[in-house]
């Protein structure tokens, strides 16, 4: 049996607890064990983007010491995996520690790699016909490279129609800090994007990260529309169990 370390994410544990345990039970589905830090903290991005690269890699050698065992660093958001693959190499590219930064770095999985890449999964879907939609975030598409192991999955489910959106690739106006610090240009930017997901005619949204959900369901709730935003890890494992949505 494979053996994975499995890291929640800040978001995850803090308003998609759901999700986190969806996507355990998602590897579990597919007999991997999951081993589950408790200790787990912030991957270091919110303060690697906004310039405290000294506390940043405090927060990553943290990580790096805890996940120490020679297993898959399975992540459930391409955000979080493009700062622990990627940016952990920036942050220590001429410190002493860069080989051992590297190391663990080269562990590190967005969940849709995982099964897609890695286990190289069958999904048998088990749910009704259903058109859908898809968000790409911004550093799962431009830093961890995990949206077309993400749509592959979910190309394999033969009663769900998948519609693009015209401008997929746009951001949705999360941006971490950057919602905080230019509310009105952020909700601008949602808008934005809300068009496009209402142009496609799909009653669910689906995206593989936490941050862009919570500001696209959220604005689209606000608007009081009848479309539903999924954590893709939610939507496979709905998929592959029959649950209607």
């Amino acid at each position: 049996m494979k053996k994975v370390y499995f890291y929640a994410t800040c978001l995850g544990t803090a308003a998609m607890q759901e999700m986190v345990l969806n996507a355990v039970k998602l590897l579990r589905f597919f007999d991997v064990e999951v081993v589950f830090k408790k200790n787990q903290t912030c991957c270091a991005q919110p303060s690697f983007n906004t310039g405290y690269f000294k506390e940043s890699k405090n927060i990553a050698m943290y990580n790096v010491e805890l996940f120490d065992k020679d297993y898959p660093i399975v992540v459930p958001s391409g955000s979080c995996a493009g700062m622990m693959s990627h940016d952990y190499l920036e942050l220590f590219k001429d410190d002493k520690d860069y080989e051992k930064v590297k190391a663990f770095s080269s562990r590190v999985y967005d969940l849709s790699q995982y099964l897609n890449d890695v286990l190289a999964v069958s999904l048998e879907d088990k749910g009704e016909p259903l058109k859908i939609t898809w968000h790409s975030n911004c550093h799962a598409l431009r830093v961890q490279n995990s949206i077309s192991s993400s749509k592959s999955l979910i190309k394999q489910l033969k009663n769900v129609e998948f519609v693009p959106l015209e401008f997929e690739e746009e951001c949705c106006g999360f941006g971490g800090t950057f919602c905080v610090k230019e509310p009105e240009i952020s909700d601008a930017m949602a808008r934005s994007k809300i068009d496009d997901i209402k142009k496609s005619g799909a009653k669910v949204v689906v995206s593989g990260d936490g941050g862009c959900l919570l500001n696209i369901s959220g604005t689209m709730s606000k608007m009081g529309l009848d479309i539903k935003g999924l954590h893709l890890y939610d939507f496979l494992l709905k998929r592959v169990n029959g649950v209607c949505l």
